[in-house]
């Protein structure tokens, strides 16, 4: 049954999950980067609003993708404390995704399966960019849904030959481990610290919810994606990596309000020039990426909303083609 014109999709998060595919996601993740490093699509914005428990994170932003432009407002609620409070998720979000020349509502769905994979996939594009040729050793510091989904998107853009992990859950360690062990042929291994987790490395990963620094030194040639920071408390990477390092942003306005930046910035250390570039800059080819084998790049990622809308397109472009989700009309 064909969904009926000027409808509203609602698209859980099993429909997402079905409907999204990581090397799909990468592809128009890159594009959009590409098209903002171009600026052929407008600054994406954010907004946040605390309340007594936590706070929300609106994202928003416009994208041409194909013969239409699409709008997105992505809200995530983040209660740390829900889990043992209540036992609800630490972060829930929904995401609307409009016509952006009509207004119209296209699709409502859920934003945490959008978010774990756009995430990654945003690293994965800056991996293909700025990682060495040669990179293959892998450390992944975090072991929740953000760890198993950058396992994913790194090994779609260059070999892994083998994973170490830590997460400060030794359970949650070992637990994606096995999973990477069922679903991977490259050998896994826990550590007992980020710098045990690291040495060795070529790429690094930092998903966590740190509000502490976790690692303040690489060896040369390491790259490092950093997308656990999206507010000011938390804090990944300590202000003076940063500064040995060529930094690439994905947003620098964003990061440098409340990324791994921010705090660089607020120590004193760094300052916004000092920044190499935007990802989409080095997509675009406006800027260089890596230029030599000994260089220490960290990308500080924060989350674009455009790689929200592009996610969120081929998701509503695939439902409709495949009459997925629940059609609804908010005016009736």
């Amino acid at each position: 049954m064909r969904t009926p014109d000027h409808a509203t999709l609602i698209l859980t998060r099993s429909d997402v999950r079905e409907l999204l595919d990581m090397a799909e996601c990468i592809e128009a993740v890159e594009r959009a980067f590409r098209l903002h490093g171009t600026g052929e699509a407008a600054a994406p914005a954010v907004a946040s609003v605390h309340v007594a428990n936590g706070v929300f994170h609106v994202k928003a932003g416009v994208l041409p993708v194909g013969a239409r432009e699409y709008f997105v407002a992505k809200t995530n609620a983040n209660f740390p404390g829900n889990p043992a409070r209540l036992g609800l998720p630490t972060v829930q979000g929904t995401l609307v995704l409009c016509d952006a020349d009509r207004g119209l509502p296209l699709a409502m769905m859920d934003a945490n399966e959008i978010t774990a994979l756009r995430t990654a996939a945003a690293s994965a594009v800056a991996t293909k960019y700025l990682a060495r040729n040669d990179a293959a050793a892998l450390a992944v510091i975090g072991c929740g849904i953000q760890g198993y989904q950058h396992v994913r998107a790194l090994s779609l853009v260059g070999q892994i030959s083998r994973v170490s992990l830590y997460d400060a859950r030794a359970d949650a360690a070992q637990s994606l481990a096995d999973r990477i062990a069922l679903e991977f042929h490259f050998p896994v291994a826990v550590a007992t610290s980020v710098s045990a987790a690291v040495e060795g490395a070529d790429n690094c990963v930092t998903c966590t919810s740190s509000t502490e620094f976790l690692m303040d030194d690489v060896a040369r040639g390491t790259f490092v994606a950093a997308v656990g920071v999206d507010s000011e408390k938390k804090r990944e990477l300590a202000p003076q990596l940063l500064r040995r390092s060529k930094l690439v942003v994905d947003v620098l306005a964003q990061c440098a309000a409340f990324g791994d930046l921010h705090h660089a910035i607020d120590a004193g250390v760094m300052t916004s020039s000092d920044v190499h570039a935007e990802l989409g800059a080095v997509v675009a080819g406006r800027r260089p990426g890596r230029e030599s084998d000994d260089e220490v790049i960290v990308f500080d990622s924060t989350g674009m909303a455009l790689q929200d809308v592009a996610a969120a397109a081929v998701v509503y472009e695939r439902a409709r083609g495949r009459q997925c989700g629940t059609a609804v009309h908010f005016g009736q």
